[in-house]
């Protein structure tokens, strides 16, 4: 009798007790690389690599609970860029660090600012024109004219 009731109980008490062990007050850390690249760190661990000490820095201008400012983000985009050109690193933290930095341009930052006028996007077109179509159809026939042309 004393076996039926003692195996369920333990049985419980052996499931709960991972639960219980993993309370903390910590946030959750989504990490993609070392310590500190991602929403979150594993401070006060020091920084894997070259990346990882640029997301560190990264993390140390950003508040908690807040957004990083503009020269915060582009200063992790710059660094993050800089290792995904050295060839010193291997390829595989070289092509994180194009991902990491193209992020970082793209990161939310604080602009310190909440009365400032919103930016409106202004389209750019990247087609080539030729420079005879750049000038207009008018600047075509002023140089027919001058050539002794007729502009028709």
């Amino acid at each position: 009798m004393l076996l039926k009731f003692t195996a369920p109980l333990l049985l419980a008490a052996t499931l709960a007790t991972p639960a219980l062990a993993q309370t903390t007050t910590r946030p959750p850390t989504i990490l993609i690389h070392g310590n500190y690249c991602g929403p979150g760190n594993n401070a006060p661990l020091p920084p894997i690599d070259a990346l990882d000490a640029a997301c560190a820095r990264h993390d140390a201008c950003t508040p908690d609970g807040g957004l990083p400012t503009k020269a915060c983000n582009l200063r992790l985009q710059r660094e993050a860029a800089l290792v995904s050109r050295d060839p010193r690193q291997p390829d595989d933290l070289r092509s994180l660090a194009g991902l990491i930095s193209v992020s970082a341009s793209m990161m939310l930052a604080d602009t310190g600012s909440r009365s400032a006028p919103a930016v409106t996007a202004v389209p750019v077109s990247h087609d080539v024109v030729s420079p005879d179509a750049q000038r207009g159809p008018d600047a075509r026939a002023t140089l027919a004219d001058g050539d002794g042309e007729d502009a028709e």
